[in-house]
């Protein structure tokens, strides 16, 4: 099975390891991309554990749960990634349909951050956005957009 985060691996080989804590994050990328594939599995408490350690929230590995019996992740765009030694930002579009509702687009920045050589997610930036009528449709079946999910 190709991985979630639509890195051309397969999920085994790609963000599995990382989610079932049997190797770090290589890089702050590779987090973010594995943090989307556990937004897609529901996977609250990796996504609670791989956030930096005073912002994390053990409540919200719940509300992860939840919030993906109802949401379909459709897609991942990384727009830009840039690392340093200590931190990094990784700009990203996720498309997603909650329930029956319309595609959306989280757009963001996020920062990371390096501690004892391990990457962590800090925070985001969003960004307003939504998929333009002559894009591809985001659900994969290559019409565009407006012949496809948007009617």
């Amino acid at each position: 099975m190709q991985c979630y985060c639509g890195s051309g691996k397969t999920f085994e080989t790609c963000c599995a390891p990382l989610i079932e804590g049997r190797a770090p994050a290589s890089g702050a990328e590779a987090l973010m991309r594995s943090r989307y594939s556990a937004y897609v599995l529901g996977a609250g408490e990796y996504l609670v554990a791989t956030t930096v350690p005073e912002k994390q929230v053990p409540d919200d590995a719940k509300l992860i749960r939840q919030h993906a019996e109802v949401t379909t992740w459709l897609g991942l765009d990384v727009l830009e990634a840039k690392e340093a030694e200590s931190g990094a930002t990784v700009s990203f579009r996720a498309y997603y349909r909650e329930g029956e509702g319309a595609i959306r687009v989280h757009h963001e920045k996020s920062t990371f951050r390096r501690i004892d050589g391990r990457w962590f997610y800090d925070e985001g930036t969003l960004y307003e956005a939504s998929v333009g009528r002559n894009d591809p449709c985001p659900c994969g079946s290559g019409k565009k957009f407006k012949k496809c999910c948007m009617v």
